[in-house]
C-alpha cells in the first residue's frame, strides 16, 4: 500500500505523502506566511481542500484553527490521525510534535523535546523551528530557543529567515552584540523580513539609539503591509517607544497610537486582540509618566473593547495588561472578574506549569491595585527585589516587561520609599544611562530621600538628554 502513494517534496526538500502539487504548493504559501508573520496563513486550509487526506496539510491546518475554531481543528487532527499510516516518517514527527502541542494537558517541556526530536532529523523546516521558539517564549526560556536554533544553524547556513530567529534569543540574553550581528545577516539577505528588523529595532533600543532606530524602523516600514495585526502594530509599538524613551514630543507617539495601532482596527482582516496588545502596552507606558489627561479618551475606548471577555485568556501578558486598563478606567469589577478567571486557570495548570505561572498571578494582582491606586498594596504582592525579566514567563519580551519595572519604581515612589528606589534605578542607569526618564525618576527619589546635590546632578543629566535625541 505505501508504494502506491505518491510523495512530493515542500519546501525543505522533505517529502509529504500527496499527489496534490496543489497541496503542497499550499502548504508552502504557509509556511511563507509563518516566517514573515503574514496575515494570510489561512491559506493552509486550502491545502486541507486540496488533499482533505494529506497528514501534514491536516495537522498544520489544526494548529492553525486552535484558538479561533477548536471545533473545526478537531476535525483536522482527527484527519491526520486516520490517515497516519499512509505518511512519511517527516510528516509522522511534524503529527507527534503538533498533537502532543495541542494537547490539553501538556508538559511544555516534553513539547520541547519533541520538536528538538523533529528538529534532528529534519533540521531544514524552518517553521517547526519556529513554532519551538513560540512554544520557548511562553515559557520565558532563551536559552532554550538559542539552542533549539544553534541546532540546526548548520545545515541553514545562508538561508533567509534564519539568522533573525537567533537575533530574537541572543537580545533576550542580554547578548547584544551577537544579535546585533544575526539581525543584521539576516536584514542583508532579505531586507524585507519583518523580524530581523525587529530585532535590530531592540538592539538599537537597549543602546539608547533611539533616533537611529527610528529611522531604520520608519524607512523599513514600507515592507509591513503584508504582516498580521499583530506584528505590524508592534513594530510600530517600538517605534513610539523610542520617541517616548527619547523624549519626543507626546503629539509624535499618539500619532504613531492612532495612525498606525488603532487604526489597523479599521482593516477587514484585522485580530483586534493582536492590536489591543500592542496599544494597551503603550498607553501603559503613557499613563506612567503622568500624561492621562491626554490619553485618557483612549484609554476608555480601549476599556471598552477589553470588557469583552472573548479577549480574556487569550495569553498572559495581555491579560495582565487588560487587568490595568480596567482597573485603572473605574471597570473594577471587571478586572475582578478576570482575576478570578486568572486563578480559575492556574488552579487546572499541572503543578509544574502552576509553580511558573504564580508570578505572573501576583503581577496581574499588582497591576490592579496599581490601577486603582493602591500602590502598598501592589508592592506587597511583589518580590521585595523585584525586577521584571524575572517574569517573561507571562510571554512578554524585555522591553515589553520593562514597563512593569517602571510602575514598580513609580510604585516605591508613591509610598515614600526613597533609599529603595535610589538602589535599584542606579543600578538600572549603569545598564542604560540613556533614557531620560529613568534619571527624572531618580532625581525624584534623591529629592524624597533629602539628598539636593545628588538631585540637581541627575536633573542636569535628564535635561541633557531630553534635549539630545529629537527635540
Amino acid at each position: 500500500m505505501d508504494e502506491e502513494v505518491v510523495k512530493l517534496e515542500d519546501r525543505w526538500g522533505y517529502q509529504v505523502a500527496t499527489s496534490s502539487q496543489a497541496c503542497v504548493s499550499a502548504i508552502n504559501s504557509y509556511y511563507h506566511q509563518v516566517l514573515i508573520y503574514g496575515r494570510e496563513r489561512s491559506v493552509i486550509l486550502e491545502a486541507v481542500a486540496h488533499d482533505k487526506h494529506c497528514v501534514l496539510a491536516n495537522i498544520l491546518a489544526a494548529h492553525y484553527l486552535q484558538s479561533s475554531d477548536s471545533s473545526r481543528a478537531l476535525t483536522c487532527l482527527h484527519a491526520a490521525k486516520s490517515h497516519l499510516e499512509h505518511a512519511t516518517f517527516y510528516e509522522k514527527l511534524v503529527f507527534e510534535a503538533i498533537n502532543y502541542l495541542l494537547s490539553v494537558d501538556r508538559d511544555d517541556d516534553v513539547a520541547v523535546e519533541l520538536h528538538s526530536k523533529l528538529l534532528k532529523e529534519f533540521p531544514r523546516d524552518l517553521v517547526s523551528l519556529k513554532r519551538a521558539q513560540v512554544l520557548c517564549f511562553y515559557m520565558g526560556l532563551p536559552d532554550l530557543s538559542l539552542s533549539l536554533v544553534q541546532q540546526v544553524l548548520p545545515q541553514n547556513d545562508g538561508e533567509n529567515y534564519i539568522y533573525g530567529m537567533l537575533a530574537f534569543p541572543l537580545l533576550e540574553l542580554g547578548r547584544m552584540e551577537d544579535a546585533e550581528n544575526a539581525a543584521r545577516k539576516g536584514f542583508e539577505i532579505n531586507k524585507r523580513d519583518g523580524w530581523s528588523q525587529h530585532a535590530l529595532c531592540h538592539v538599537l533600543q537597549y543602546r539608547c539609539c533611539f533616533r537611529e532606530a527610528v529611522k531604520f524602523m520608519e524607512e523599513s516600514s514600507s515592507s509591513w503591509g503584508s504582516l498580521s495585526s499583530f506584528m505590524l502594530t508592534h513594530n510600530w509599538w517600538h517605534v513610539a517607544l523610542c520617541y517616548l524613551e527619547g523624549n519626543a514630543p507626546m503629539q509624535r507617539i499618539l500619532q504613531i497610537y492612532d495612525n498606525y495601532i488603532w487604526k489597523e482596527l479599521d482593516k477587514n482582516d484585522t485580530v483586534g486582540a493582536e492590536v489591543y496588545l500592542n496599544a494597551a502596552g503603550l498607553l501603559l507606558r503613557l499613563y506612567i509618566r503622568g500624561e492621562l489627561d491626554i490619553i485618557s479618551d483612549r484609554l476608555k475606548l480601549l476599556a471598552e473593547c477589553l470588557t469583552n471577555q472573548e479577549n480574556w485568556h487569550i495569553e498572559w501578558h495581555f491579560d495582565v495588561l487588560i487587568v490595568w486598563t480596567l482597573a485603572q478606567t473605574g471597570e473594577i469589577s471587571k478586572a475582578e472578574d478576570l482575576l478570578t478567571g486568572l486563578k480559575s486557570r492556574l488552579l487546572r495548570m499541572t503543578k509544574k506549569k502552576q509553580e511558573r505561572m504564580q508570578r505572573g498571578m501576583m503581577l496581574a494582582e499588582a497591576l490592579n491595585a496599581y490601577g486603582i491606586g493602591d500602590d502598598k498594596h501592589g508592592l506587597e504582592l511583589l518580590d521585595p527585589d523585584f525586577d521584571a525579566t524575572d517574569y517573561k514567563i507571562i510571554g512578554a519580551s524585555d522591553e515589553q516587561v520593562d514597563v512593569f519595572n517602571e510602575v514598580w519604581y513609580n510604585m516605591l515612589l508613591n509610598t515614600g520609599k526613597a533609599l529603595k528606589v535610589i538602589e535599584v534605578l542606579e543600578k538600572q542607569i549603569k545598564k542604560r544611562d540613556g533614557v531620560p526618564y529613568l534619571w527624572r525618576l531618580l532625581e525624584r527619589g534623591y529629592k524624597l530621600a533629602n539628598k539636593p546635590e545628588e538631585e540637581r546632578i541627575a536633573n542636569q543629566k535628564a535635561t541633557a538628554l531630553e534635549s539630545r535625541y529629537f527635540n
